[in-house]
């Protein structure tokens, strides 16, 4: 027998009340499973370990996994070299190393929980990873820090963690690029926190991401940006860097009062000449010198802002400053100005080029003019010869071992929001040739 014919039908008065409610629950269920629904298709990130590391760190950094190889060095010395080879072997996924606030206290290596069960004797739990840490001290420190309670991550954050949870990348913040670039870290402003993406290609690494002047909160991710084709310098040319605006290099400056005095004091560069300066196109070049006193000569060319009175009154201040550190100006052209010392030795000047193109000089006056190449839609474009430079001692040696040795470096920046005032937003990409 059916089992419909045990219900016996519904009275007509009821049959009535029930019908407007039976067209009314079929809609109310798809609205009730259609969140569960896209939660299961596109769950959320659970957050994690790293999330907290992260927030500890000055610069994060993932590896894949390459059991066959032998263990890295970083797994030797923290684990030991039975301990390390065993858990190397097990390991399949991603793993980490992270370096704190103090860079010289030396580096963490973080590894997933499922790595090892239970977790090595002197590993710290966070979450679903193991942290070794370099020393007894730096592992209390940690400890004492993930108490704390720390905002969520956001911005460009969230989207690195992301990132470094699923691929090879690095994350860094302003603390990292001082500790790296030492005393010209002032001129890497634009680039204070940041996340690239890691990938080979054919004796280069790779590189493409985003970069953030503020504190990396900016919800939207920029536009990807291709990385550039293979460029080589000439011989003689250690650095390139073109930009679309000097403030690129410029608000870094501005940004110690210390700094702003002495740019004020010592070369008249005042808030209104660094207002007028912060919209100038430009080159900056950095060329090796075989023999003489200096190691190299770095020319700047701007193109200034209108008000050729205005650029000749400063520079007319700028001399008497000059003049009363005890150098000494010479013309030997027309349009160009030397200044020397008392023995003779060019270490400086300037040529007007044109009404407003200016070209600047540290060092011999340079034999040829630099040429502003056009960037399509890119901000700013940077070269250089790392491994050339650390010959002649001019790459800060507090860098990564693997840009020292590198033979080119290629990195391009697109702002993306905020201009080059206020807060602003980059897509990065570049490649670092190996040999």
């Amino acid at each position: 027998m059916p089992l419909t014919r045990l219900v016996p039908p519904l009275p007509l008065a009821l049959r009535r009340e029930v019908e407007p409610l039976r067209n009314t629950l079929a809609p109310l269920l798809l609205l009730l499973a259609l969140p569960a629904l896209l939660l299961g298709l596109f769950p959320r990130r659970l957050a994690t370990g790293l999330d907290r590391l992260q927030a500890e760190a000055a610069l994060l950094q993932s590896f894949t996994a390459r059991p066959g190889d032998p263990p890295p060095p970083l797994w030797l010395e923290r684990l030991g070299p039975q301990r390390a080879q065993a858990l190397w072997s097990r390991q399949r996924r991603l793993w980490w190393q992270f370096w704190g606030p103090h860079g010289d206290a030396g580096s963490y290596l973080v590894m997933p929980a499922a790595t090892a069960q239970p977790p090595p004797r002197d590993a710290l739990v966070v979450d679903d990873l193991w942290v070794m840490a370099p020393s007894p001290l730096a592992r209390q420190l940690l400890e004492q820090q993930l108490t704390l309670q720390r905002r969520p991550s956001r911005g460009l954050e969230q989207r690195c963690t992301a990132t470094l949870l699923q691929r090879t990348a690095v994350h860094w913040n302003g603390l990292a690029l001082a500790q790296m670039l030492g005393p010209v870290s002032p001129l890497s402003a634009l680039l204070q926190q940041g996340c690239l993406q890691l990938s080979s290609d054919a004796g280069s690494l790779v590189v493409s991401g985003e970069a953030d002047a503020s504190a990396g909160t900016l919800t939207g991710a920029p536009a990807w940006l291709a990385p550039p084709v293979s460029l080589q310098l000439p011989a003689s040319q250690l650095l390139l860097l073109q930009g679309t605006r000097l403030d690129l290099l410029l608000r870094g400056l501005g940004a110690s009062g210390l700094l702003r005095t002495t740019l004020a004091e010592r070369y008249g560069l005042g808030p209104e000449q660094l207002r007028r300066l912060k919209a100038a196109p430009f080159v900056l070049e950095l060329h090796q010198q075989p023999a003489g006193p200096f190691r190299a000569g770095l020319v700047l060319l701007t193109d200034l802002p209108p008000d050729r009175i205005f650029w000749d009154r400063w520079l007319a201040d700028l001399s008497r400053s000059l003049e009363r550190q005890g150098l000494e100006r010479r013309q030997p052209l027309p349009r160009l100005t030397t200044w020397n010392r008392p023995d003779g030795t060019v270490v400086g000047g300037w040529r007007w080029l044109a009404t407003r193109r200016l070209l600047w000089f540290l060092g011999p006056v340079p034999t040829r003019q630099p040429h502003q190449v056009s960037q399509g839609d890119l901000d700013w474009h940077l070269q250089l010869r790392p491994r050339a430079m650390a010959e002649v001692g001019l790459l800060p040696e507090s860098l990564p071992l693997v840009v020292q040795r590198a033979q080119s470096l290629q990195l391009q920046g697109r702002l993306e929001r905020g201009g080059a005032g206020g807060d602003s937003q980059s897509s990065l990409s570049g490649r670092l040739q190996l040999r």
